[in-house]
């Protein structure tokens, strides 16, 4: 009640700046923007749009707050937001649309369109099909921080990394969202096509709808004069504060969730889905498929009534849609979340009513509650205060979390220290499936890099260390940090990174990988020479301008430079060779560290 009457103070600008762009004529929106605008203002949201729309037409269009909160740049019913994955449901219709013209089967596996496709196991590899990609049903978890914190530019670089992701559960055993599963459908796009899925979600989709605002990269949203700002909510104390994010290039990921759209556009994209599949009496997307895709293809939680929401039901999936029963009337909806930004869009087929909420405030609460809001209006259901039962069950969330930090029990360890000087954790370490994490110290302190996103590590216990991210103006935040752990091998060095990066399967693992320095073939040649063990003689020349080990019975050996004076061997772990030099900076021994033990070599001079 403090946090309402506290915003309130700001709810008579914000509700005249509603009124003033819209006004209302059916009467069943009477007072809407009142309660629409107290939305905005209790949640401390930067802004939101909204349309309704009733069979083929719009019946409700408006916008609230500020695309642009430093400036204080209103948001219309064109304002661009980012829909994140929202986008789904446009690529699974690409899907439909090929396999009407019998380009594909949904029910063959998916490996027939894209041989060279692996994932982790056979069954796998035999078993999926588009039908589970769509529905979410391939065994894999979600992966999330795969693409996200390990960004790349390429689908293709996803792909590859799909063998090397591990199963929770069989094909088909269990509903567990992943965005991989569409970007693997855009891929299987492109593959027939031979267009990108980015060409196709415009022509098959955008041009026909007449989505002419709408786009796909976060390039052109950018150019845009009516594209909004993301934000999130920093909590502190007793205060929130709006906080300004910075887009997410989710281009490689793009069929997943990179569609960036306006109420305006989404309201002709709800209207094809009210009308079938058509479009001002076209056919968009196939009527068959249209109706599979609002169908329940698999079960995705319990959707058990809770006892203040008795009239909220089931929870199912269908085609990059999920389905529920909402106070008696069949609802097909989808959210969506990307940095700064959070969706969705939603229809009731059987009432012929669609509703599409887009705001600019990261993992917010505001879409749904305002789609309940409108929802009971169009629908003439009664009236229940869906702003308080949101914010109490937040309220009540916090406190949870607050309780639970508090009742932690306090180790009786003392602070350790690492095993280890800082400079010997750095490096790059490398998990085929998730990418490359970069080790370095920038001022005394040990960061890590993964794509653009650096972290500062925070040393815990022992080898143990936390991740907090650092943004683009050096900051960091830690109000929440990611555990990470730093393992040694027989011989003593640092040569893994365990991360919990996804809980449902086994910590993900990340072996060090050689850094390679640049090192002019000149300098190479202060390290030729032959080095005695005892009476052994190991040999160290150049070739092809890179050096060599030999040793008698063996192959020879390519030695990678990781560092000035030390070195990896190709394509072996464990092994490390270091040159050593005297005072007059004269090469004298060479340090073999190995799996069953360290030696030293002495230069023959």
């Amino acid at each position: 009640m403090k946090q309402l009457l506290l915003t309130l103070a700001i709810f008579p600008m914000l509700l005249t700046q509603a009124q003033d762009k819209n006004q209302i004529t059916d009467k069943r929106f009477a007072g809407v923007d009142t309660a629409l605008a107290r939305v905005l203002s209790v949640w401390k949201g930067p802004g939101f749009a909204v349309v309704v729309v009733e069979k083929n037409k719009v019946v409700y269009a408006n916008g609230f707050g500020f695309r642009n909160y430093e400036e204080k740049l209103p948001v219309t019913p064109n304002t661009l937001f980012a829909i994140g994955s929202c986008t789904k449901a446009f690529t699974a219709s690409l899907i439909g649309e090929l396999a009407a013209k019998g380009d594909l089967d949904i029910d063959k596996p998916v490996r027939n369109y894209l041989p060279d496709l692996k994932f982790f196991n056979d069954d796998m590899n035999d078993r999926i099909t588009l039908r589970d990609m769509m529905c979410h049903r391939t065994g894999l978890p979600r992966h999330d921080f795969a693409w996200y914190l390990f960004s790349t530019t390429t689908r293709d670089s996803l792909v590859k990394r799909l063998q090397y992701l591990e199963p929770s559960a069989r094909v088909r055993d269990k509903w567990q969202y992943n965005n991989f599963m569409f970007m693997l459908q855009g891929v299987v796009v492109e593959k027939i096509t031979h267009q990108t899925w980015e060409t196709n979600i415009k022509n098959n989709i955008f041009l026909p709808l007449g989505m002419n605002h709408s786009n796909t990269s976060i390039a052109d949203m950018e150019k845009d004069p009516d594209a909004a700002l993301g934000y999130e909510i920093k909590d502190s104390a007793n205060t929130r504060r709006i906080h300004k994010l910075d887009y997410f290039h989710i281009d490689a990921m793009g069929p997943a969730g990179s569609i960036n759209s306006s109420v305006m556009d989404m309201s002709n994209w709800l209207i094809t889905w009210i009308h079938g599949g058509k479009f001002n009496h076209k056919e968009i997307i196939p009527a068959g498929f249209a109706k599979e895709a609002m169908s329940s293809q698999m079960i995705a939680g319990s959707g058990f009534p809770e006892a203040d929401t008795k009239d909220l039901q089931f929870s199912n999936y269908g085609f990059g849609w999920s389905l529920a029963s909402y106070r008696g009337h069949y609802r097909v909806e989808h959210g969506g979340n990307i940095d700064g930004f959070s969706a969705s869009s939603s229809f009731f087929p059987s009432d012929s009513i669609g509703i599409v909420v887009l705001t600019n405030q990261n993992a917010s609460s505001i879409p749904s509650i305002v789609r309940n809001i409108l929802a009971d209006k169009i629908l003439g259901l009664k009236y229940y205060d869906w702003n308080s039962y949101m914010w109490n069950n937040y309220a009540k969330m916090k406190q949870e979390e607050k309780e639970a930090e508090s009742s932690k029990v306090k180790s009786d360890k003392a602070r350790t220290i690492p095993s280890h000087p800082l400079k010997n954790y750095t490096g790059l370490f490398n998990n085929k499936g998730y990418g490359s994490m970069d080790i370095f110290i920038d001022h005394d302190s040990l960061f890590l890099q993964t794509g653009k996103s650096i972290s500062w590590l925070k040393q815990d216990q022992y080898d143990w260390f936390k991740m907090y991210e650092r943004d683009k103006q050096g900051h960091v935040d830690t109000s929440q940090g990611f555990s990470i752990e730093f393992r040694t091998d027989q011989t003593g060095e640092i040569n893994e990174i365990n991360a919990a990066f996804e809980p449902s399967v086994k910590t993900i693992v990340f072996s060090r990988i050689p850094k390679t320095a640049v090192i002019q073939t000149d300098s190479l040649k202060k390290f030729e020479g032959v080095y005695l063990i005892g009476q052994l003689e190991l040999k160290v020349f150049l070739q092809n301008n890179s050096l060599h080990l030999s040793v008698p019975g063996q192959p020879d050996y390519e030695l990678i430079p990781i560092e000035e004076n030390k070195f990896t061997l190709k394509d072996m772990s464990g092994f490390t060779i270091t040159f050593n030099r005297n005072e007059k900076n004269v090469v004298t021994e060479m340090i073999s560290s190995q799996p069953n033990g360290t030696f030293k070599a002495i230069r023959k001079l």
